[in-house]
């Protein structure tokens, strides 16, 4: 299967890239073996790139009491009701990495509430749903319902703020046809 260009917009990459950028670029493809499309994406104005990075990386990576696969976890359900292809699919394989559970990315592409999930998991996804589509909703006692599950008032910022990055994340991929990276299909399975 041929690869589709990594977006439908006319935007070239930034040629040569500053040396930062290079050795970003060159530690994602010792770690993963390629650059996520993502990345090559924005590669077009660094100071973009980096912006998105540097929230990327605060959000998924930064310290919170959400686990890595927690946050993985939103970011999957929030593509699923935003159907953005690429976030299913780079999203989906790290939730299959990182739960070991090669059917849990798929059930949460499909329908999270199929999915054999904890009381905390059920009620952090209810309510990134609700953020994702009627944030305006949002009321003291879906909050007081991730409190009763455990979630510290610092967990229920970062529940939004995940939610809400790729609520805009999703968006921008649609709209502009970010393709996710061929090799994201086939892990993890």
């Amino acid at each position: 299967m041929k690869e589709k260009p990594i977006h439908a917009l006319d935007l070239a990459q930034v040629d040569p890239l500053p040396p930062e950028t290079q050795r970003y670029f060159d530690i994602c493809v010792e770690k993963l073996g390629f650059v996520p499309n993502v990345l090559a994406a924005y590669a077009f104005d660094i100071d973009k790139l980096n912006a998105f990075t540097a929230m990327y990386n605060d959000l998924m990576l930064g310290d919170s009491g959400l686990s890595k696969l927690e946050r993985e976890m939103i970011a999957v359900v929030v593509s699923s009701i935003n159907h953005c292809f690429y976030c299913l699919t780079a999203h989906g394989a790290a939730v299959r990495k990182l739960s070991g559970d090669p059917t849990l990315g798929e059930v949460l592409v499909m329908n999270y509430r199929a999915a054999d999930l904890s009381a905390r998991h059920k009620a952090m996804l209810d309510f990134a749903t609700k953020v994702t589509e009627e944030s305006h909703k949002i009321e003291e006692p879906d909050r007081q319902a991730l409190r009763d599950v455990g979630f510290s008032d610092r967990d229920i910022w970062d529940i939004a703020s995940v939610t809400g990055f790729f609520n805009m994340s999703n968006r921008v991929s649609s709209a502009v046809d970010k393709q996710p990276n061929i090799e994201y299909h086939s892990q993890n399975r």
